[in-house]
């Protein structure tokens, strides 16, 4: 099986949960990333993707200036294990609709997988799936 390690994105990008939306907006496009992790106190309380942006902001008419992050982020944060499979994060991902999960190691956020992740088939090379 095919560890979520192989696959996951390191380095996350973290937002102030009272960031506007428009300023993660633009994070997002300088970075060319479609989520960040929101924290509060240092503390991760959600994380915010373009489609919450879509369903959350712009659906509903609302302003991306006047608009918190944490008034439309997605929480809480859901996470898989550094050394679960590939197989058991996208199942948890389909089981919570979602298509990111924080990876963590020993309890500690490190990463993000996403289902664009699970689906490249770079890491497959040598691998059984």
């Amino acid at each position: 099986m095919v560890p979520v390690r192989k696959i996951m994105t390191k380095g996350v990008e973290k937002v102030d949960a009272n960031m506007s939306v428009k300023d993660v907006a633009k994070i997002m496009k300088v970075k060319k990333i479609g989520s960040v992790l929101v924290e509060k106190d240092k503390d991760l309380i959600g994380i915010a993707t373009e489609t919450d942006i879509v369903r959350r902001l712009v659906a509903d008419g609302n302003s991306p200036e006047g608009m918190q992050v944490k008034a439309i982020m997605s929480s809480p944060l859901l996470t898989v294990d550094i050394e679960k499979s590939v197989i058991d994060a996208n199942d948890l991902m389909d089981k919570n609709h979602v298509r990111h999960l924080a990876v963590t190691e020993e309890g500690r956020i490190i990463g993000l997988v996403s289902c664009r992740d699970i689906m490249h088939p770079l890491y497959m090379e040598g691998e059984e799936w």
